[in-house]
């Protein structure tokens, strides 16, 4: 165990503690948190990944499981065809600046060796939570993050509102890649279809090495599932219209929905000055509710 974790590890695995919060409690464990509504689990953020989990990063700041509001999970994890993909998660591909680094965990474009998202600090909120997250190249903080969340149900939806703010140490380019930042990954069982605001998307899937070929900018997409089990199950997610401009990377295959701020050009983080991106996922049972959705994503101002 890296030096870096050896406190933090010992203090985590020693902690096990429950937030009260309006509508919810915050139940932390260890190196996961458990956000519960009426005795449900609604989803789990995890501060760091499990051992031997087999993710190519060691980096936590992300939420598996995901569930919908009877409590199907919605997330995969480490799944065999991507296994840098951790169920709803931020990290950008090929950072450069003090240190170079890829926190995604793909390995093509960046180092990923040594490239860690290690949790601070996390403390409970009204319907949420807020964490303080450092990524760290080599042992040097290169970003600050704090993301403050805040989840309600809808209209049957259950609505994942996400916060993200981050500082850099030093000028820090995120290069244009196709693919990269806010992820959901959906679970690989079942079919899928994509929709938007106008019902079923019928475009092809983009090319992971064409950032020109995702798909155009819109308030949200979702991806409807039906299992092996015929349970109907989905998620949509939403970009909030201060966020920078944004393509697309939603594949099929792949089971991935990616608003990526870096398809349309590379984006440079300044020293010391604040990158806000704001993001809104919703999960839910049965078709996808369009009407919902568009009324979910009017409202988010």
């Amino acid at each position: 165990m890296k030096p870096i974790f050896g406190a933090l590890a010992l203090s985590l695995l020693a902690l096990s503690t429950a937030f009260h919060a309006a509508g919810g409690e915050l139940r932390r464990d260890g190196d996961h948190a458990d956000f519960v509504r009426d005795g449900k689990t609604v989803f789990t953020y995890n501060l760091r990944p499990p051992p031997n989990s087999g993710l190519p990063v060691e980096a936590g700041s992300y939420f598996h499981p995901l569930r919908t509001p009877s409590g199907v999970v919605v997330t995969d994890f480490v799944p065999s065809d991507h296994r840098h993909h951790r169920g709803l998660f931020l990290a950008w591909v090929e950072t450069h600046g003090a240190k170079d680094g890829d926190f995604w965990g793909w390995g093509a474009l960046a180092p990923i060796k040594d490239r860690r998202i290690v949790n601070r600090s996390l403390e409970s909120r009204r319907d949420g939570f807020r964490a303080r997250n450092d990524w760290v190249a080599d042992d040097q903080v290169i970003l600050e993050e704090t993301l403050t969340t805040a989840t309600r149900l809808v209209h049957g939806v259950t609505v994942l509102d996400l916060d993200y703010r981050f500082v850099p140490r030093a000028d820090t380019t995120l290069s244009r890649v196709a693919f990269s930042g806010f992820c959901l990954r959906v679970r690989k069982d079942g079919d899928l279809r994509f929709l938007d605001a106008s019902g079923l998307v019928t475009r092809p899937n983009p090319v992971y090495n064409k950032p020109e070929t995702d798909w155009p900018d819109a308030r949200w997409y979702a991806a409807e599932q039906t299992l092996s089990d015929g349970k109907q199950i989905g998620a949509a997610v939403f970009t909030h219209p201060s966020n920078p401009p944004t393509l697309w990377h939603n594949h099929r295959e792949v089971r991935m929905i990616n608003p990526c701020i870096v398809a349309t050009g590379p984006v440079t983080l300044r020293k010391g000055h604040e990158l806000r991106l704001r993001y809104r996922v919703a999960t839910f049972d049965g078709p996808a509710p369009v009407a919902v959705l568009n009324e979910l994503a009017g409202d988010w101002k």
